[in-house]
């Protein structure tokens, strides 16, 4: 009752329990606020309160939500799109159920017999390889980008920037007077030049005068060994992150060849595949090779491996291995590896909370997720759904949509009821559910297209394809078709060619909406010049800054085994200034106003100070961005929005080919039809445009249709149609065409259950 969390505005609503919920809204209408900020997190802070103080406090803090009263409340899982860890030695197998039953199977039914289920575990010393201790690969300095042999010392021969010249350790190695300086390091002895860069810790045998009594010389290349492999600290690896990337490489181990374990874990074997070629076989043809086992002996692990690698392949994962690492996941693999676990579970009465689990995933995938979350409702489970897919919609026994805008125009409920009753409400929503589905455009390609041709990347079965130029192409295929890989060949023809993904975009870790986009360095030369003071009270990284939260207006604190935690600097109020900052004025507002202005209102308010960051800001209103907080971290940005916010600084750029990677990603549907107007005014503007993407709204606006399958992985690889958009409902045997013909022929205000 009168949930007031961030944007919200005295929201008061009853959710049905033991039903699916779908929240629904254009984007930034308040649906997070209210499902994660408010629910969830008064949940989890009501479990804590359930355990021993001295428990409570190595627990993480969500912080208490602003609401007045939540009753009826049960315990809430949380499945979200955040990775499974950083742990290299996280994998698909290990962050399932999946792995402790194959290694239990092993080691019962696996000839000849090596021992008991730890060694196959390559995090277990008894059968990790012995050389990269488990992690498959071997970590090693490239020589040749450390040292210049052509330079001397004085010319930097090390080219590690904390051994150049003028540094601490360039001067360690002068001072030895070992060397001479001045000669190249080609012209050196064997003898001199293996005891500049090889030689192990050793006392000097006539050290200069100023030598510490306890200290020893150390070559080069094995000092950087020892201190930066594997070593380095926090500090060192942000501050040297350029050099060390260019510098440490990583190749395959060559004892193990990548299987992570040892020579006797691999020697044991199962109709003569060891663990590791069964955790590198893609889940669909695990699951039928396991289907065939008849082991009497372990047949429950077998059974229950067996419903492990199918709930895998239901949510449309059978694409991927047991053993590939979680940190090489999308957000949306992530999500649907974390559910595996619940839906095994016999546990019921839980609230599960799933934040958009349509990412990244086919229509025909979606609603196989569907039937997936009706199963979970059935066993007893409340199931709330922050979501914009309308298969997904489809299935919600009650919907709340919020609205009707974002930001400070959104945070009220405009529905809530059932689904059938949405369809006829003057709401965004609901009008978007109303829309009639059909093929939009009609240009016809001209110029010489892109060729690829006989491309065999991963899964590519030696394909031939030809990219239209100057319309938009839409490439679609099921996830795992090989989409990613065709798009890695077509930068090999054409390198010049821009791709905007999700990835996070550049800057520090303090980088904001308004830093990233430039409008940040002319707000604080409006600061400076109507207050008559240096820039720097402006920034929160310099004289501006909060002296307790040193400028990042929260407290983070380190739980070891534990997510960090982050709490409201209360010193400055989470703005990250400090009293002497927040003091100055421009037009009335301190820097902390300024900084909480969304985009729209920052536009407006700067248009007449400052045209360049009007502008800038009008291009991200143009992408419907307009919602976001200028002071915003990028680093908080869905992956979704940090890809809008990429394509808006090339609106007025001169591009040639641009490629998108599933850019309606987090879109409303009536934020999908804007966002496709204005790719399609750069196609208009003589812009080649490639869209990677499951969504069928930016099918039907689409010029042409290139489809990769019929599957994924080793039953994909192929092109299954390229040609016209509007021609491929024509075409059978795709499954793109197939989702594409049924979301054509329903009538709009109907349902689409099946």
């Amino acid at each position: 009752m009168n949930a007031s969390q961030n944007n919200l505005r005295g929201v008061s609503v009853a959710i049905p329990v033991g039903k699916i919920t779908t929240f629904t809204g254009v984007s930034g209408s308040g649906k997070s606020s209210l499902v994660f900020g408010v629910l969830a997190a008064e949940s989890q802070r009501q479990l804590n309160f359930t355990y021993p103080a001295y428990v409570r406090n190595r627990l993480p803090h969500g912080g208490t939500p602003q609401v007045d009263h939540i009753s009826g409340l049960s315990t809430a899982i949380i499945i979200d799109q955040k990775a499974i860890g950083t742990n290299n030695r996280s994998t698909v197998g290990t962050a399932t159920d999946a792995a402790p039953l194959l290694r239990l199977i092993m080691s019962r039914m696996g000839k000849p017999f090596v021992g008991y289920s730890n060694i196959f575990s390559f995090n277990d010393p008894a059968g990790m390889c012995p050389r990269c201790k488990g992690l498959g690969v071997a970590v090693d300095v490239d020589e040749n980008e450390l040292i210049d042999l052509d330079r001397s010392i004085n010319e930097g021969a090390f080219t590690f920037s904390g051994y150049a010249p003028g540094t601490w350790y360039w001067k360690w190695y002068k001072r030895t007077g070992l060397f001479d300086a001045d000669r190249k390091l080609r012209d050196y002895s064997k003898e001199d030049l293996d005891t500049l860069l090889y030689a192990e810790p050793t006392p000097l045998k006539n050290p200069p005068p100023d030598w510490y009594a306890t200290a020893k010389y150390e070559g080069v290349i094995h000092r950087f060994r020892r201190m930066y492999l594997g070593n380095a600290s926090d500090t060192h690896k942000k501050r040297f992150a350029g050099d060390l990337e260019r510098i440490i490489h990583q190749t395959v181990c060559p004892d193990c060849k990548g299987a992570r374990l040892n020579p006797l874990a691999l020697s044991c074997r199962i109709d003569g595949q060891n663990i590791d070629d069964l955790c590198r076989m893609s889940i669909n043809d695990l699951r039928v090779l396991v289907e065939g086992w008849c082991m009497p002996e372990v047949a429950p692990a077998v059974e229950n491996l067996t419903n492990q690698l199918r709930t895998l392949v239901d949510l449309g994962l059978g694409y991927l291995q047991l053993g590939r690492g979680t940190t090489t996941l999308s957000g949306g693999e992530a999500q649907r590896i974390k559910m595996v676990r619940h839906l095994g579970s016999s546990l019921t009465r839980f609230t599960y909370i799933l934040d958009e689990p349509s990412t990244g995933l086919h229509p025909r995938d979606v609603r196989h997720l569907g039937d997936i979350l009706k199963c979970l409702r059935d066993k007893g489970n409340t199931v709330l759904l922050v979501e914009h897919d309308p298969d997904l919609i489809d299935i919600a026994d009650f919907v709340v949509d919020m609205g009707p805008g974002p930001g400070a125009a959104g945070g009220k409920i405009l529905f809530s009821g059932p689904l059938a009753e949405l369809r006829t409400a003057c709401t965004p929503t609901g009008e978007y559910l109303r829309a009639k589905r059909d093929f939009t455009s009609s240009r016809i390609p001209h110029g010489d297209p892109v060729k690829v041709r006989n491309a065999r990347r991963n899964n590519l079965q030696g394909i031939d394809v030809d990219i239209p130029r100057n319309v938009l192409t839409a490439l679609t295929g099921v996830a795992g078709s090989g989409k990613s890989s065709l798009i890695k060949e077509i930068l090999t023809v054409m390198p010049s060619a821009l791709v905007i993904d999700q990835s996070p975009l550049r800057g520090s870790t303090t980088s904001t909406v308004a830093t990233y986009t430039g409008v940040m360095e002319r707000i604080r030369d409006l600061f400076a010049r109507s207050n008559g003071v240096s820039r720097s009270w402006f920034t929160n990284a310099s004289k501006g800054a909060c002296p307790v939260c040193k400028g990042r207006g929260v407290i983070v604190t380190e739980l070891a085994f534990l997510d960090s935690t982050e709490m409201t600097c209360e010193a400055c109020n989470g703005t990250g200034f400090n009293e002497t900052a927040l003091g100055y004025r421009f037009e009335y507002q301190s820097i902390a106003d300024i900084l909480t202005m969304s985009v729209d209102q920052a536009a407006v308010f700067l248009a007449g100070y400052d045209k360049d960051s009007a502008k800038a800001l009008d291009r991200l209103r143009h992408v419907g961005l307009g919602y976001l907080t200028i002071g915003r971290s990028t680093s908080t940005l869905s992956g979704g929005e940090r890809q809008r916010v990429k394509l808006a600084t090339l609106l007025d750029e001169d591009v040639d080919v641009l490629i998108l990677d599933e850019p309606t990603t987090g879109l409303h549907g009536m934020d999908v039809t804007r966002l496709l107007a204005v790719i399609s005014g750069l196609v208009d503007r003589g812009v080649t445009v490639l869209m990677v993407e499951h969504n069928l709204d930016a099918m039907l606006a689409s010029d042409w249709i290139i489809d990769l399958g019929p599957d994924a992985g080793a039953g994909g690889g192929r092109v299954m149609y390229a040609g016209p958009a509007s021609q491929i409902i024509e075409v059978e045997h795709t499954f793109t065409g197939d989702e594409l013909r049924r979301y054509v022929k329903e009538s709009p205000g109907k349902s689409r259950r099946g």
